[in-house]
């Protein structure tokens, strides 16, 4: 049971990024940079932390959007020097240098469960360029990854192996923020 709904979250992943990549090639959405830099750093983190505390087939899913972060990032990297559509602000420089200090004592830690909770906390400081961006101007993004993310994320929780801070935490926090994201981006349309 586990396996299927790992497999079914991973499928989740999948059709989300899938769809969020054509609806950033047809200038549907417009990733923020630093968000997905930041993301493309801690989700591996997060996978390989949840691998080594006993996640097992239910870090699957994780793994998978961890591919397509890492290729969203790099597409984003237009809008690095836009300033138009809510892009960067001067407020994002300082998220993104308070998500680049939090990865200090990430790298200082030798323990997966404290490497994983400040990741997270890194994630959500992440997360706050997008959410001020898609609150001005929601037309910049499209709900259905941030849907997909929050129904895979309960899916991981059901299928993992161990459950621990450093297996559980990041998918509850990603369910709220996903949740919130998705709110953002339906209010105005």
């Amino acid at each position: 049971m586990k396996e299927t709904l790992a497999i079914i979250a991973a499928i989740l992943a999948f059709v989300g990024n899938i769809s969020y990549l054509r609806d950033v090639f047809k200038n549907r959405v417009h990733p923020h940079p630093y968000t997905w830099f930041i993301w493309s750093i801690v989700s591996m983190t997060t996978f390989v932390g949840g691998l080594v505390k006993g996640a097992g087939i239910g870090a699957l899913p994780t793994g998978v959007a961890e591919a397509f972060t890492i290729i969203i990032f790099l597409f984003s990297l237009k809008y690095l020097f836009q300033r138009k559509a809510g892009h960067i602000r001067t407020i994002d420089h300082y998220f993104l240098v308070a998500a680049l200090i939090g990865l200090i004592p990430w790298a200082l830690t030798k323990d997966p469960t404290i490497s994983v909770v400040i990741v997270v906390l890194i994630d959500i400081i992440a997360f706050i360029p997008t959410l001020r961006k898609t609150w001005t101007h929601p037309e910049t993004e499209r709900p259905l990854l941030y849907e997909m993310n929050v129904a895979r994320h309960i899916l991981t929780l059901f299928s993992l192996n161990a459950y621990n801070i450093a297996t559980t935490f990041h998918s509850i926090a990603m369910i709220c923020t996903n949740t919130l994201m998705t709110a953002f981006i339906k209010r105005r349309k």
